[in-house]
């Protein structure tokens, strides 16, 4: 299994991004996916999820300017940005909780990262 995220990038604060992640492989079933990111000396931390039955998570320093998606068919999710501040600056991971070929229990799968900077 692979998750390809991409769509980070520098922006202004106040602006918007969109991240997306895909995953590959022989998956039969996603149960979750979702968005964690890491500042620079900080730990990492959760973002938003967004589960099978579509319940969705945000943390309190993200809701109402993030909105995560996703698209089933493409085993994709978003992640929608708007109003961003400089404290969002960090990397951003996808992760997925999945069953693929060759897995007992459903396995936790992470993303490469994408860096985001807010900056002026």
């Amino acid at each position: 299994v692979q998750l390809v995220e991409s769509g980070g990038g520098l922006v202004q604060p106040g602006g918007s991004l969109r991240l997306s992640c895909a995953a590959s492989g022989s998956i039969s079933n996603i149960y979750v996916m979702g968005w964690y990111r890491q500042a620079p000396g900080k730990q990492r931390e959760l973002v938003a999820t967004v589960a099978r039955n579509s319940i969705i998570t945000y943390a309190d320093s993200v809701k109402g300017r993030f909105a995560i998606s996703k698209d089933n068919a493409k085993n994709t999710t978003y992640l929608q940005m708007n109003s961003l501040k400089p404290e969002d600056t960090a990397v951003y991971y996808c992760t997925g909780t999945m069953h693929a070929m060759g897995d007992l229990f459903p396995t936790t799968y992470w993303g490469q990262g994408t860096q985001v900077t807010v900056s002026s």
